[in-house]
C-alpha cells in the first residue's frame, strides 16, 4: 500500500505566489492570511506610523512602514509596521529604495485583531526577535495592553500609565494609556 505524502511547500515556492488581500505569510514552513483590519487596527496602524515618522524620517533616523513584506531566517512576514534605522533600508544600486526587503526590521509592531490568535503573533515576533530584531511590540486593543519582545526573547508585559519601550535613538515616549486614547472620539 502506498501512502501519499503532502507535499511541504518551500519558501521559495511561496514567494513565487500571487499575493493575496489581505497578505499572506509564511512562518515555519506555514501559510497564514493576515485578518483584515478593522477600525482600532487601522486607526492604531496609521497613528503609530505617523508618529514614528514625524520623530525619524526627516532627521534620517528610521523609517516605519505600513504591511511591508520582509523575508529572513527562512520566512516571510508582513508585520502591521516594520521600522528600519535609516543605513539598514536595502537600495537599489541606484540609491533608491528597494522593493524586497530580505533583512530583518530592527522594530516590529503588531496589533491584534479581534479574530486573531495571540499564539500566532507572538510567534512571528519571536522569529524576529531569533533573527536579530532589537524590539517587537504586540498590541492588544481589547485588553489595552503591549507584550514587549526583546532580544534573547524575553518578554515583558506593559499596561495603562506604564511607559513603553522605544527602539534606541528614537526620541519618543509613549504609554499605553496615551496609544489607546487615539481610539476614543469623545
Amino acid at each position: 500500500m502506498t501512502i501519499a505524502r503532502e507535499r511541504q511547500i518551500t519558501l521559495d515556492d511561496f514567494l513565487k505566489l500571487p499575493e493575496t488581500k489581505p497578505a499572506s505569510e509564511f512562518i515555519n514552513g506555514k501559510i497564514t492570511q493576515k485578518p483584515m483590519p478593522q477600525g482600532e487596527h487601522s486607526l492604531l496602524q496609521t497613528t503609530l506610523l505617523e508618529v514614528i515618522n514625524a520623530k525619524t524620517r526627516t532627521q534620517k533616523i528610521a523609517i516605519a512602514f505600513p504591511e511591508l513584506r520582509c523575508t529572513f531566517g527562512g520566512d516571510t512576514i508582513v508585520p502591521d509596521i516594520a521600522v528600519f534605522r535609516w543605513e539598514r533600508i536595502p537600495k537599489t544600486a541606484s540609491g533608491k529604495i528597494s522593493n524586497r526587503f530580505e533583512i530583518h526590521p530592527d522594530w516590529v509592531i503588531e496589533i491584534l485583531s479581534p479574530d486573531q490568535q495571540q499564539k500566532k503573533v507572538l510567534t512571528k515576533l519571536l522569529h524576529c526577535s531569533r533573527n536579530g530584531t532589537e524590539l517587537g511590540w504586540l498590541m492588544n486593543p481589547d485588553e489595552e495592553s503591549v507584550l514587549a519582545v526583546f532580544p534573547g526573547q524575553k518578554v515583558e508585559l506593559y499596561e495603562s500609565d506604564d511607559k513603553l519601550p522605544i527602539l534606541a535613538g528614537i526620541d519618543l515616549e509613549l504609554t499605553v494609556t496615551e496609544i489607546f486614547s487615539w481610539l476614543s472620539f469623545g
